[in-house]
């Protein structure tokens, strides 16, 4: 079957690319104002090596403005990108919900966070990979996202993922993705 997606509805074309995109990796972001927000992302993914900078595609509040995710970013130019494994994936899930400016998901759903850098907000405790990160810029394409790029200053890894560390070698299988609607592990490596 072929889809034109200039014919069809905006929810469609997001069900249609989020069922085949995948799995897409989930970005746990933290960004600070007068309170700290955590808010997931799944339309994310690294875009370059040089600069060291990630892609995060972030929407709008459901009264139209911009969420606090990318408000804080805006104004601090700092966020932390924590990614996380499978264990985390309740949590992560109460946080989609939006939540006025003033209230913390960290602290109505109890994630406990860790301070690494004065300068970054704090990352997730427990969390596998953690990217810090300063604003780059953001890409105006129109519509309902905001494709915004962040440059990574600074990232955490698990020392448990190190298979190899003096290769980089990672193992990191059990990270958080999506697949559509639903959750899932990023997978297993296959051997060639």
């Amino acid at each position: 079957m072929i889809y034109e997606f200039n014919k069809l509805q905006g929810t469609d074309r997001y069900k249609l690319m989020a069922n085949t995109i995948i799995p897409r990796p989930i970005a746990w972001i933290v960004t600070e104002d007068e309170v700290v927000n955590v808010a997931p992302f799944s339309y994310f993914t690294g875009l370059s090596s040089e600069p060291a900078t990630i892609l995060v595609s972030i929407g709008h509040k459901k009264d139209g403005s911009k969420k606090d995710t990318l408000a804080n970013i805006l104004k601090t130019k700092k966020a932390t990108v924590c990614i996380v494994d499978d264990s985390f994936y309740k949590k992560l899930d109460e946080t989609k919900d939006e939540l006025p400016h003033d209230k913390s998901e960290s602290d109505k759903f109890g994630i406990e966070l860790k301070k690494e850098f004065d300068e970054y907000p704090s990352m997730i405790k427990g969390a596998r990979v953690a990217f810090f990160c300063d604003f780059f810029q953001i890409v105006e394409i129109g519509g309902k996202t905001i494709p915004t790029i962040l440059e990574i200053k600074n990232m955490y890894i698990d020392d448990r993922l190190l298979t190899d560390k003096e290769n980089i070698k990672i193992n990191f299988n059990d990270a958080l993705a999506r697949v559509g609607a639903s959750y899932a592990k990023i997978g297993e490596e296959l051997k060639i």
